[in-house]
């Protein structure tokens, strides 16, 4: 049972490592390319008109809810929400099963 119960751990933390690997990479990637659009936009017709900013909103709504999922910062269905869910229901499962 003890070697369950570190395998569940190192399998729960190898995840949690890929998410934030994943997590990182987009905002690098985010970074780099939004640099290179702001000095093409610059280096074309100046900063008069910054159009590099409409692929900057677009992409940081995306990293944004990235950001939420990866952190679980979201206030509703996170992950400490599922897990309250799961042990209600197996409660309740559990009391369903002593009338049985």
């Amino acid at each position: 049972m003890d070697n369950f119960n570190k395998e569940n751990k190192y399998i729960r933390a190898k995840e949690r490592v890929d998410e934030l690997k994943k997590f990182y990479a987009n905002l690098g990637s985010y970074i780099v390319v939004i640099s290179i659009l702001a000095l093409i936009n610059y280096l074309t017709i100046g900063f008069g008109y910054m159009w590099f900013l409409w692929a900057a909103f677009g992409w940081g709504i995306g990293i944004f809810f990235h950001a939420l999922k990866t952190f679980d910062l979201n206030p509703f269905f996170g992950r400490k929400w599922e897990e309250r869910k799961i042990k209600q229901l197996m409660e309740e499962g559990e009391d369903k099963n002593k009338w049985r």
